[in-house]
């Protein structure tokens, strides 16, 4: 199944780490984050679980869920645990998916036969409050993830969710933001107080939006 931006997420029920959950339930009206790795007790994913983990207040202040999710089983995750622990010093604090029958991974499309017909690839997607699907990352097996380019990303989506702005190149938090080219000259005006500079007609760039 191809998941594409806007769809909304599949629901499932599945056991985790953290025992079994309702997708849509667990996620509430809070933003997710869904992300695969491969399998379990490998030195890349080892890693990614880490840096995740340690991520986990960054997340909560953008109220942002995160789960995980391999084609190995609950005991396999819960072994592997110990030594993510032990490798990156933080220990996980987040549910990972036990999906040995691949039954969520084939829902959200996440094998990809010409590189492994039976471990996931590195998909990443994140969930809006409304279920819809905002991003899809498809990363391979080889190459570990850039969480805090998740965490840009996804000050990125929020900000654009509630403000009629969008994110240039290289964007981070705090910079200034790209007016929609669907508001006027004249709405800006009233919607951005500190004025706007057009470089083009259709590039109007103002001060990041507050709240």
């Amino acid at each position: 199944m191809s998941i594409r931006l806007g769809d909304t997420a599949p629901d499932f029920t599945a056991d985790t780490t953290e025992g079994t959950i309702d997708f849509h339930a667990w996620k509430g009206d809070a933003w997710a984050v869904l992300f695969s790795h491969p399998k379990d007790f490998t030195p890349v994913c080892t890693t990614e679980l880490g840096a995740v983990a340690a991520l986990r207040l960054e997340f909560e202040r953008r109220n942002t869920k995160v789960i995980g999710l391999s084609v190995d089983s609950l005991a396999s995750h819960l072994r592997w645990e110990v030594d993510i622990a032990d490798v990156t010093g933080h220990a996980v604090n987040f549910p990972m998916i036990a999906d040995p029958d691949r039954r969520v991974a084939d829902l959200y499309g996440m094998i990809h036969p010409s590189a492994s017909d039976t471990m996931t690839v590195r998909s990443v997607f994140v969930i809006a409050p409304d279920n819809k699907v905002k991003l899809t990352l498809t990363y391979p097996a080889s190459t570990g993830r850039n969480f805090q380019e998740l965490l840009r990303v996804i000050d990125s989506l929020q900000l654009t969710a509630r403000h009629s702005v969008a994110t240039p190149a290289d964007w981070k938090d705090g910079d200034d933001v790209i007016i929609s080219a669907a508001v006027s000259d004249d709405d800006a005006r009233r919607r951005f107080p500190h004025g706007f500079t057009a470089r083009k007609p259709y590039l109007r760039v103002t001060r990041q939006p507050v709240g």
